[in-house]
């Protein structure tokens, strides 16, 4: 898998020595073993961060990351492109790019898909290509010493003097491509090896044409037709991508309703249904309340090119132009409470082709391989390691942030997890004891983080959905502005909207939801009122720069505080724009 392209690569292999062999070792270690103030387990932007920040107020710092095996990102120098980068990286490129060029004008004019799709996948690795290197010179200019290979925990030891708990360190040993150990200790060690693709055991992955959320960054070549399975940001996500780039998309979802399935990672519902009305008049089909239970895939021609750090793998150009389809075998998914007969389930079954397939259905902490247990660390039933408000762990010193401790699965909460878990470990007894902050769960605080979907149109959330505020005892309601409603709206997005969620009563704004152009961007403005306690009147006096999304606040504002004239200026409106989109459609077009 190509996992280890963002995140430190695990120990495929169990540690299978005896406990007092493992002691011994540790004892040995101890006198060869260079120290540091603090080790980091992975090199992803977590990892990163947290070992800048640390080496910035003048720690000794050690970050360890795996070697690159796949070479989907790897340059012509042998250079990790993954460096400091998210998982997510390869989509947000491809998303950009897709946007940028017109892939059926290409075909058009003859240009054969492999060259389109080398054009874009060169156009992707430049972009990680600058992101790595800055990385890499920012890490030394402030002395992050570096090491690359597989790292696991030592077992404490009375005697070697490793035991944190006792106010000593921590011995691991990283193990190189080539099999070379080295011993290296700290006082302070961040776990921050993320998370990888949840892999279903009956999908049969070859990491060709049948992929997981991690292995799709190394497809080589433009499929002409993909099935996605998953409702969540990722699948949605790469459903728009491959559209834009002319495939046609199958999206399998289990859920009946796609609407309801987007809702549970936290959409509104207006939002959510603005998703799916544009998937579907994009022409993506969604094949509702379905699981894929069979595949058949034929074999795919594969080349050999380069040698050593520089051997790419590529599909021959046999198969490019007479590829044979995948065939996946659908059946009725199992409903909470409901259970189909094989006749039933017989009549119900449907085969789609496609040329590819991606399976995006969740991920899970990369723990395995790395000793925790050894060393009495906590982890849950995921194997995601158990942290407390400051993100330490179970043991004293060990510390966890990012995907490592499960959800919300985003860089930017990690990101900031790894400063709270390096300003702890810094700070004296009395700062540790004024840091207790007991709503250290990000994934069950809609406060702690704004949420992104990249896709297009993006969408983006912080703060509560008018559900939560009523469950939560507000008197809420809602304020609505379509992108419509303002100049650049008409423009460039007049099929988005943002809705404010606030309490009747006080008027205080308390969550914020947006889909449409800029939704990524415009979401910030959205958190600090939410976060400042500002109120639907704050933001009718405040004013805006006129020809900005930023009015889209304003007008909804307005809606909310006055709803009925709201509904009369929106049947205005949407009058007027049905009539001139009449008029556009039917303008003669115009001569050269």
């Amino acid at each position: 898998p190509i996992v280890a392209s963002f995140h430190i690569r695990l120990h495929k292999h169990r540690i299978d020595r005896a406990l007092p062999k493992m002691r011994k070792a540790a004892r040995m270690v101890v006198e060869d073993a260079e120290s540091f103030d603090l080790i980091v387990l992975g090199a992803g932007p977590v990892g990163v961060g947290a070992a800048l920040a640390a080496a910035e107020s003048g720690r000794s710092v050690c970050l360890v990351d795996a070697p690159e095996y796949s070479g989907a990102l790897m340059d012509g120098d042998g250079m990790d492109l993954s460096l400091g980068g998210p998982t997510g990286l390869f989509s947000k490129a491809l998303r950009d790019t897709s946007k940028r060029i017109s892939v059926s004008t290409l075909r058009g004019m003859g240009i054969s898909e492999n060259s389109i799709w080398s054009e874009v996948c060169l156009v992707c690795q430049q972009l990680a290509r600058i992101n790595a290197l800055d990385r890499s010179r920012t890490l030394q200019s402030v002395g992050v010493t570096r090491f690359t290979g597989f790292a696991r925990f030592l077992p404490f030891d009375v005697e070697s003097g490793t035991d944190v708990a006792g106010g000593r360190e921590t011995n691991l040993e990283v193990v190189s491509a080539d099999g070379e150990p080295a011993p290296i200790r700290a006082k302070n060690v961040l776990v921050a090896t993320g998370s990888s693709a949840f892999r279903p055991k009956s999908i049969p992955f070859d990491e060709m044409r049948v992929l997981d959320s991690d292995s799709v960054n190394g497809l080589k070549f433009l499929p002409r037709s993909i099935a996605i399975t998953g409702s969540g940001i990722i699948a949605i996500e790469y459903a728009k991508i491959f559209q834009r780039l002319g495939a046609d998309v199958t999206l399998l979802i289990r859920d009946r309703v796609p609407k309801n399935a987007l809702q549970k990672i936290g959409l509104d519902t207006d939002v959510a249904a603005t998703l799916v009305s544009d998937l579907v008049r994009s022409g993506i089909r969604i094949e509702r309340g379905v699981q894929a239970v069979n595949f058949e895939v034929p074999g795919s021609p594969t080349s050999k090119v380069g040698a050593g750090s520089k051997e790419v793998v590529r599909l021959d150009e046999s198969f490019i132009s007479n590829r044979q389809p995948i065939r996946i075998t659908l059946e009725p998914a199992v409903q909470k409470g409901k259970k189909f007969g094989a006749e039933k389930r017989k009549v119900q079954e449907k085969v789609v082709s496609v040329d590819a397939y991606l399976a995006a259905v969740g991920r899970t902490p990369n723990t395995e391989g790395l000793g925790l247990g050894t060393i009495g660390v906590d982890c849950d039933e995921f194997g995601g390691v158990i942290v407390d408000s400051n993100q330490e762990t179970s043991v004293p010193g060990i510390y966890g942030a990012g995907d490592v401790v499960g959800r919300p699965f985003l860089a930017s909460t990690g990101v900031a997890q790894g400063a709270k878990a390096v300003k702890h470990m810094f700070s004296d007894d009395e700062e540790k004891r004024n840091m207790v902050d007991k709503s250290f769960d990000l994934a069950k605080d809609p406060f702690a983080f704004p949420v992104g979907v990249w896709t297009s149109p993006e969408s983006a959330y912080y703060g509560l959905t008018i559900k939560q505020a009523q469950d939560r005892g507000y008197d809420g309601a809602e304020g609505l502005a379509l992108y419509r409603e303002c100049l650049r709206g008409c423009v460039f997005s007049p099929d988005g909207l943002l809705k404010l969620v606030f309490d009747k009563t006080t008027g205080v704004i308390l969550g914020v939801h947006i889909v449409g152009d800029d939704a990524c961007e415009l979401i910030h403005y959205g958190m600090e009122l939410v976060r400042g306690g500002r109120t639907m009147t704050d933001v009718t006096g405040n004013m805006y720069s006129a020809v900005t999304f930023h009015e889209l606040y304003q007008i909804a504002a307005r809606a909310g505080l006055d709803p009925q004239a709201a509904r009369q200026r929106r049947r205005e409106a949407g009058a007027s724009w049905a009539s001139l989109s009449k008029a556009r459609r039917s303008a003669p077009p115009t001569s050269s």
